[in-house]
């Protein structure tokens, strides 16, 4: 019998997103908190002969070629010489095109799952860099970590302890927001003055909500409010629930609120119902 592995695939939240100055190679550098969070993917995958198969559930992510988890399987099997194939099944339970990485997490469990089947032949630094090529959010998934501070294209990383788990409601408008048109936007909208420097803080201001909060921000919402007004009225009616910190994550179009209590998180839900669209609870981990 094949060896077949179960691997879940978190969703993770930008708890700041900092746009800096665009570089020559005209891409963007950035600097984000990334926290993982309970809400997974889950990606079942096992040996066969050759060849790739991905069955997904839950919801149309388009060709498989272009999955990002059947590209790291792909990119698994190339470098040790497709001696053997892999069959995966996707099921998506984190919503796509919203911000919440679950396609890159996707595929840092396929690059991982699928070197644990070649018998863990590709080294850990090379895995890293194979990561970072598929996505600046794919190094962070793979690393396992509660929380990172990552900069540059979202490739370099220093990981931190997990902040205290807090009870957070998602809320994911139903609009797609395509992140290469926000980039554009963020220069043609606000030009030189977007925020372009880095943001001055230490370790110990990563370890607690209040200072996270105090240095929350992210520098796609202003763009992205004012092309989906619907995301903005939103935002909105999530902050007017008074939460500890509420922010979009990501380029949108989900939108976050971190809650000191339960009872507060699902006061918060009763009062929202479904008219922003549809609401998550979760936890981070």
């Amino acid at each position: 019998m094949n060896p077949k592995l179960t691997v879940g695939c978190p969703a993770k939240l930008n708890l700041f997103l900092h746009v800096l100055a665009r570089e020559s190679s005209g891409m963007h550098g950035l600097e984000t908190l990334l926290c993982r969070l309970e809400l997974t993917d889950e990606l079942e995958i096992e040996r066969i002969d050759s060849g790739i198969e991905l069955e997904v559930a839950g919801a149309d992510v388009g060709p498989s070629e272009e999955n990002l988890a059947w590209r790291a399987a792909d990119a698994v099997l190339e470098s040790t010489g497709r001696k053997f194939g892999v069959r995966m099944r996707l099921t998506k339970r984190i919503p796509a095109g919203a911000g919440l990485g679950g396609g890159s997490s996707d595929a840092a469990a396929a690059l991982d799952a699928t070197n644990q089947l070649a018998g863990n032949a590709i080294p850990r630094g090379e895995l890293m860099q194979m990561a970072a090529r598929l996505g600046s959010d794919v190094p962070f998934f793979l690393a396992r970590t509660p929380l990172a501070l990552a900069w540059g294209h979202g490739t370099r990383m220093v990981r931190f302890t997990g902040l205290p788990s807090r009870p957070i409601l998602l809320v994911v408008p139903d609009v797609r927001v395509n992140t290469a048109e926000a980039y554009r936007e963020i220069d043609a909208i606000l030009g030189d003055h977007a925020n372009r420097g880095a943001v001055a803080m230490d370790a110990a201001m990563l370890s607690n909500w209040g200072d996270v909060a105090r240095m929350s921000g992210n520098s796609f919402e202003a763009t992205i409010f004012a092309k989906h007004p619907e995301i903005r009225a939103a935002y909105e009616a999530l902050a007017s629930t008074t939460p500890m910190l509420c922010r979009m994550t990501g380029s949108g179009s989900a939108l976050f609120a971190v809650y000191r209590n339960e009872r507060d998180r699902d006061d918060a839900a009763s009062s929202l119902g479904g008219r922003h669209g549809a609401l998550i609870a979760t936890t981070n981990r």
